[in-house]
């Protein structure tokens, strides 16, 4: 499957395929027929602690990963990472949604290399128990 990101004000496309909100908090000024997303994903968000301390600072990208990933790491946060995997599932793109100015440093950009290497690791597993 294919993982795009894509900012929350930015028109949507069909071929945006399963459009995921990945944000804490709904997009300023955006409805919901506007969003055209079929999930709100908010758990997967960084903690408002983490987001509040990262500020989009470009000086803090690297600790701000580092932290991110470590939540992403909890129990919890696998699950719901399989679960929008599942969700997903029937669409060959998933579209991460954020609200972000910064295209280059924002939480989608790391959920979404977390979520290719668990949709790697997922393909692997449903491929070896179809050999076994």
């Amino acid at each position: 499957m294919k993982i795009a990101i894509k900012r929350a004000y930015e028109r949507p496309n069909p071929r945006d395929g399963y459009r995921a909100l990945v944000d804490r908090v709904w997009p300023r000024g955006l409805s919901k027929d506007q969003l055209k997303v079929k999930g709100w994903w908010r758990d997967l968000a960084p903690s408002a602690p983490l987001r509040k301390w990262f500020g989009h600072e470009p000086k803090r990208w690297t600790e701000f990963q580092r932290r991110y990933r470590a939540e992403l790491r909890r129990p919890a946060a696998r699950r719901r990472v399989r679960e929008l995997l599942t969700a997903a599932g029937d669409h060959s793109v998933l579209t991460l949604v954020y609200s972000a100015r910064d295209e280059q440093h924002n939480q989608a950009v790391v959920l979404r290399e977390v979520l290719r290497a668990a949709d790697r690791t997922r393909t692997a597993r449903a491929a070896s128990k179809g050999r076994a």
